[in-house]
Formats: C-alpha cells, structure tokens, sequence
C-alpha cells in the first residue's frame, strides 16, 4: 500500500469533528490522504455518483453511526478498498459477506467504547447495593427517614453476577478489584483456567442468576442469546435484586422482565430495553424500583474522542505496516458484539 492511503470519512457527517477534534484529526490526515487539508472527503451515503466516483479509489474507509452497510454495490464502487476502520462498537450490520469475501481487514473501537459501558455499569452496581434509585424516589414521601431494612444494605461481599465476558464484561472485572464485591461470571467461552485469572468465580448462568444480589448483563447480542433471561431465569433471581442491562434489551424477555418489575420482586437499571425506546404507555416508567436511561452508557459527549483515537492508533499501524490491534473477524460474529 502507498504512502499516505487514499480514505475517506462514512459516518454521519456530525460525528467527524466529535470523534475527530483538530489535534487527532492533524495527526490521522498526516498518516491518510483524506482529501484538502482541513476539507476531510466525508460521505453519509453510498447512493449517488459523486458519492460513488469518491469510493473509486479509496483504500481504507473509517467508519462510524450513520455508516450504511459495506454490501455489493459498495465493494463494487471501491475495487481498491482493503481496510475498514470502525470509529464505533459492533461492525455486526455493517460488514456483509461481500466485504469478508473480498478479503477487506476491519477494525474496531469496541474495546475504546467498552470503557464508559463498564463505568456506568460500576456506577449502578454501587447506587444498587445502597437501594439508591428506589429510594430516591420515596425520599420525597418518607422524609428521609431511615429503613428497618438497613443492615441489608451496603457493598461489602455484596454479591455481584457478570453475564458475558464481552469487551464490557472484563473492563467491569477490572473495575471491580478496588471494591469488596464477591463477583462471579457465567461465559460458555470462558473455561475455569481463565476465570482464576480474572479473579472471579466460574458459574453456570442458571446457579449465577441464584446466588447474585445484582446482575449485570454483557453478552452480545446473537441468536444464541435471544430472551437468555427468560421468564423462567428471571424467577431465579431472589426477591429484591437488581438487574442491570447495557447490552441489548433483545436478551430479556420484555414482558416477562415488565411483570417482575411492576410486581416490585426486582429492581431495574435498564439503559437498553424492548422495545427501544419505550413506547409512553410502559407500565416502567415512573416505577420507583426501575431506573429508566436512554442508552447512554457507551461513549458520548467528551468520551467519543477515545474512539477517534483509537482509529488513530490504527492508522498509525497501517502506516508501519503492522497487524491492527483491534482487527474483527468474520468467525468472531458468531460470539461478539
């Protein structure tokens, strides 16, 4: 590959800046020719002729939200494309098989945008263990008077369940080990060996969701993990536990999770749900034990420059003619994000 690839930007033209602020962008267009300075070429479609004649030449494409996906008629357009960078998570709807099939090498921010996923998890699993979204919303009716309940409150050995050892999922391990929770994990990817590495202890899903007073769910989103907690899996789960997701609401099965929920049995920080977002008439909103967020865990804000930089990252090793760091492959979709 020549110095200084040809590229180009196709994302929502809004995110450029957001992901790239002026001292990644100076660096990223001294590794890639990305058109006039302080002009980057950016597309937010594939579908017109100007659109197509800037593909013509185009070796690496950084990608992003908005991005549609990279099907024939794009590999067509693009006969010189050969490395994706994706400025965001799961690449799972925008690689097709005519991208795999020509052999185009894919990169991800997944790993960048697993960080704020994992904060905001830690963040929810310390308010939980002190009953903080509940009771933030009674305090306004109980005068802030103390609960008879107390000494089943607190953080330490709080016992905290991790579904998926996803990117999210051990970002959340690592996060853990200054605090006093008594953390176990359930991954069919994940053998005994590794779980001791980690810190954490190995369990069946079922025998996790019974022995966790929060539950936080981080495994993709695949056929394999449709409605993963069921009715049946939600019954396991004991009366007044808290269950978290930032993954996607397709794992839970919606009107199973609603009846435990308005039934008061369990609590909820959800910032994905089924489905997205909830219709007004949800029977969850205003539910003093369900904390309702629009999916802002990943990155967003001043986080998203953590995703630019970790496309830089990647440029820069296309530069050196080094592997990627973050390359994805197809037999991964099979079992990641």
């Amino acid at each position: 590959m020549a110095d200084r690839p040809a590229a180009v930007f196709a994302m929502d033209p809004v995110n450029v800046s957001r992901l790239f602020p002026p001292p990644l962008m100076e660096r990223l267009t001294a590794l890639l020719d990305l058109g006039e300075p302080g002009n980057p070429r950016v597309l937010s479609g594939f579908t017109s002729d100007a659109e197509r004649a800037a593909l013509s030449g185009v070796e690496v494409l950084i990608t992003g939200w908005g991005c549609p996906p990279l099907d024939e008629q794009v590999m067509a357009a693009a006969p010189r494309l050969r490395i994706v960078l994706h400025a965001a998570g799961t690449v799972r709807k925008l690689v097709t098989d005519a991208c795999w099939d020509r052999g185009v090498v894919v990169s991800t921010a997944a790993e960048a945008n697993a960080r704020p996923v994992a904060e905001y998890t830690l963040a929810a699993a310390l308010l939980a263990g002190k009953d903080a979204f509940r009771r933030s919303r009674l305090s306004a009716h109980q005068g802030g008077q103390r609960s008879a309940q107390e000494s089943a409150l607190g953080n330490n050995g709080r016992r905290l369940g991790i579904i998926g050892a996803s990117r999210v999922g051990r970002a959340l391990i690592e996060l853990l080990r200054p605090f006093r929770f008594a953390v176990s994990l359930s991954d069919p990817y994940v053998e005994e060996t590794e779980a001791v590495r980690l810190g954490v202890t190995l369990l069946p899903l079922d025998d996790l969701l019974r022995s966790s007073d929060i539950v936080t769910l981080h495994a993709p989103d695949i056929p394999q993990t449709y409605r993963l907690l069921d009715r049946r899996r939600l019954a396991l789960i004991p009366d007044g536990a808290t269950l978290i997701n930032t993954s996607r609401g397709a794992l839970i099965a919606p009107d199973a999770l609603t009846d435990e929920l308005v039934s008061g049995r369990l609590r909820a920080v959800l910032d994905v749900t089924e489905p997205e977002p909830l219709p007004a008439s949800s029977p969850l909103h205003g539910l003093p034990n369900v904390l309702l967020t629009p999916h802002i865990a990943g990155s967003l804000g001043n986080e998203l420059e953590q995703l630019g930089r970790s496309v830089l990252d990647e440029a820069e090793r296309v530069a050196e003619g080094l592997p990627l760091r973050h390359e994805v492959r197809r037999t991964d979709l099979s079992r990641v994000a």
